[in-house]
């Protein structure tokens, strides 16, 4: 199963500052041109690759409710809801493919600012909140789904997660860099 790594809270915190101040760099110094351009190594444009790389963050939050409520469960159980996500990889791929594709047309790269900002911002209320034990538990996840995702997460994974997720597309955007 998972093997539970002692959690770094500050670590944690420190990647998710990172993080905003290279969104907000990003979103800052991007022209409507380069918005537009194709990133790459994925079928989206620069503008729908950031939406995707927020909405990591805010698929963490979903996956952190999922693990608190499968952990109380026999583990089975959610090595059972992973294999049926598993088995759902096209319609998830797709939707995954067109939901940023559909959020950027939306959500203004100001908004995607603000966005960011409230969503770490409860996330890292949250990982405040959590207790020692809490970061132990967790469950199986549909590891067809995302490169990060693992046979099983503990909660502890989960909040990491994000920081790994955009890094990984932050490499893909074709945006030119902020000075």
């Amino acid at each position: 199963m998972g093997e539970y790594v002692a959690m770094d809270r500050q670590a944690v915190r420190d990647d998710y500052a990172r993080t905003r101040r290279t969104f907000h760099a990003l979103l800052d110094t991007a022209s409507r041109a380069g918005l537009d351009r194709p990133s790459d190594g994925t079928r989206w444009t620069n503008r729908q690759l950031l939406w995707h790389m927020l909405f990591g963050y805010i698929i963490a939050r979903v996956l952190l409710v999922l693990a608190r409520a499968f952990s109380r469960l026999p583990r089975r159980l959610s090595r059972g809801f992973a294999g049926l996500l598993d088995a759902g990889i096209k319609p998830f791929d797709l939707i995954n493919y067109l939901g940023p594709c559909g959020a950027a047309r939306v959500v203004s790269p100001r908004r995607m600012g603000v966005l960011f900002d409230w969503v770490t911002g409860a996330l890292e209320r949250r990982l405040a909140a959590e207790s020692e034990a809490d970061f132990a538990r967790g469950m199986h996840y549909p590891v067809r789904w995302d490169p990060f995702f693992k046979d099983f997460m503990t909660i502890a994974d989960i909040y990491r997660y994000p920081a790994q997720h955009f890094d990984f597309h932050h490499r893909q955007l074709t945006l030119d860099e902020p000075g």
